[in-house]
């Protein structure tokens, strides 16, 4: 299913042109226009599904292999020094594009942005650790 309004369902459906490095029938990659370092990727479904909560079991597990093969294979052709594979769902989570993506950043030991994929650490007590605990237990 394709949203009528949303442009990674018109990349994905070639829509609209992109730099394209991988292609499926089931995923597009290709380079972002805003990349956070030199060979950052996107993994864009060609199906619409808003967010990780929307995306199947089986397509989930189908990115993640994707994501680990192309990990390594833009490890060895860019000779970055580190990965991040990064996966935001919501807008306070950092998600600016509605449809389910998976961002594929190299990583430099010199390109000044050893930091910049990070967050502030809380410190929580043992009686707050065990309550998150037992509220997350199946």
């Amino acid at each position: 299913m394709k949203e009528e309004n949303c442009i990674f369902c018109k990349i994905a459906s070639g829509e609209i042109p992109s730099k394209t490095i991988y292609e499926d029938n089931e995923f597009r990659v290709i380079l972002d226009i805003s990349p956070a370092s030199k060979g950052h990727a996107l993994i864009i479904p060609r199906e619409h599904y808003a967010d990780i909560y929307e995306l199947p079991e089986d397509m989930a597990g189908h990115v993640m292999v994707l994501a680990k093969k192309l990990a390594a294979h833009m490890t060895e052709a860019l000779n970055c020094d580190g990965f991040n594979i990064v996966q935001n769902n919501g807008e306070v989570a950092g998600q600016t594009v509605f449809h389910f993506h998976m961002h594929l950043i190299p990583r430099y030991r010199e390109d000044g942005n050893q930091d910049k994929l990070c967050w502030n650490h809380l410190e929580l007590s043992q009686e707050e650790l065990e309550d998150i605990c037992r509220k997350l237990r199946k």
